[in-house]
């Protein structure tokens, strides 16, 4: 067991998931560094981590009695060298991810914990491209993470002891429950929804039904809280055809290639919630 004022975080992608994470710590007292390549981002992005404060507040998930970490944010990569973890949160493409954790690799100390919110790629193949892949250890985080409590960690078969108890601490004071998963293409989670969702994708494109009966089948009838395209629309369109294609490279499997219809969609701007548009139109709703 650890206190937070023992741990800074260095998070890298103010993305979707980047600053998910950055609410989720903040908001239980540790500060973080948020790094990008874009300072528009950033500025985004400090609006977008206190608006998820706010709703965390709203929702009485935070710790009562423990003050907000401070926010720094920041273009330079070397600014995560102080960081007790660093958690990588990048596009889901191999190269992106290979030079960002390449780099981090170089730049902190042994000891420091080094994460990836990976969708799909095998943590034994990131562990290749830093100098001490024990060191790392894959958590996906849902989103929003600052309200889901469960997390699927992912422990590559380099992945130390020392590693797994530092990472268990973590997520106690951020107060989430980890389940540990072998590693992978797509873990447990994405290997089993990322290829439903591109399958009711698959249904919409072939005129079967619209999304609204898709989503509405499964929600009515199967119990789920939230349907496949909503989801789809959740995650980002572009993100979830990116890990797509990282699954359907390393398992071959046909169900994995992204749709003609999720295409068409990245390509038109339609990424989902963070656009207006996927799936759905939400763009009434945010007026």
């Amino acid at each position: 067991m650890t206190d937070h004022t023992e741990h800074r975080l260095a998070v890298i992608g103010a993305g979707v998931m980047g600053t998910n994470i950055t609410a989720l710590a903040t908001g239980h007292g540790v500060p973080v560094v948020l790094v990008d390549v874009d300072d528009e981002k950033l500025a985004a992005a400090r609006l977008t981590v206190r608006q998820k404060l706010k709703h965390a507040q709203l929702m009485g998930v935070l710790p009562e009695g423990r003050g907000r970490g401070e926010l720094v944010t920041t273009t330079t990569l070397a600014d995560v060298a102080e960081a007790t973890t660093v958690i990588e949160a990048v596009t889901e493409v191999t190269e992106v991810k290979n030079k960002v954790l390449t780099e981090v690799g170089g730049l902190v100390a042994p000891g420091t914990l080094v994460i990836s919110n990976t969708s799909c790629i095998p943590v034994d193949e990131m562990a290749t491209w830093v100098p001490r892949g024990d060191e790392l250890v894959g958590v996906h985080f849902m989103n929003p993470a600052y309200l889901i409590e469960m997390v699927e960690v992912i422990r590559g078969t380099g992945t130390s002891d020392a590693t797994m108890e530092r990472v268990t601490a973590l997520l106690s004071v951020l107060g989430r429950e980890g389940l540990v998963v072998n590693d992978a293409p797509g873990f447990v989670i994405n290997r089993l929804l990322h290829p439903l969702i591109n399958r009711a994708a698959m249904l919409v494109q072939e005129g079967v039904a619209s999304a609204e009966v898709v989503d509405g089948l499964l929600e009515g009838c199967l119990g789920h809280s939230t349907g496949p395209l909503r989801t789809a629309d959740l995650i980002g369109v572009d993100n979830l055809a990116d890990s797509l294609v990282v699954l359907h490279e390393r398992t071959g499997d046909p169900e994995c290639a992204p749709c003609d219809l999720m295409l068409q969609l990245v390509r038109d701007g339609h990424h989902g919630r963070k656009t207006g548009r996927g799936f759905f139109d939400y763009r009434k709703a945010a007026e």
